[in-house]
């Protein structure tokens, strides 16, 4: 499994093109949520993912401060192979960019809240009520590094 920690300038066209088909798959179909996924807010994130040869197997992008939120935040966390720790290595991989290459002492993270003891064990914090995005219960979390 390959690492790949790129700016949104950087990626290729195959890259984001794989990059969008796997977010829409888990997103949008695997979920059946209907929403807008192409953002404005990817112009303005690291994009990192582990793939091996047959493509992307887990994604997250690291969006820059003032885009999301006041500070760092990290966004559109997904597997398409899960149990086999993928989404513990992508959220680290998403902390370290943050912590080294954005200088951030807080992320921010909006978690569907079924997740929440996932990134609870990442070290985030519940930081408000859940609330309704996208049709889908939402709690806002923060990591202090």
């Amino acid at each position: 499994m390959r690492l790949v920690v790129k700016r949104f300038k950087e990626l290729s066209v195959d890259e984001l093109y794989e990059i969008l088909q796997v977010r829409f798959a888990v997103f949008i179909v695997e979920q059946e949520c209907i929403y807008q996924e192409v953002d404005g807010k990817d112009q303005y994130s690291y994009h990192v993912f582990l793939r091996d040869d047959t493509g992307i197997k887990a994604y997250l992008r690291v969006v820059d401060k003032g885009i999301s939120h006041e500070e760092v935040s990290i966004g559109r966390v997904l597997t398409t192979k899960r149990g086999i720790g993928l989404g513990k290595r992508i959220l680290s991989e998403g902390i370290k960019v943050a912590r080294g290459r954005m200088n951030a002492d807080r992320i921010i993270i909006e978690a569907q809240s079924y997740a929440k003891e996932y990134y609870e064990k990442a070290g985030f914090k519940q930081v408000s009520e859940e609330f309704i995005e996208d049709g889908i219960p939402h709690i806002k979390m923060v990591l202090e590094v």
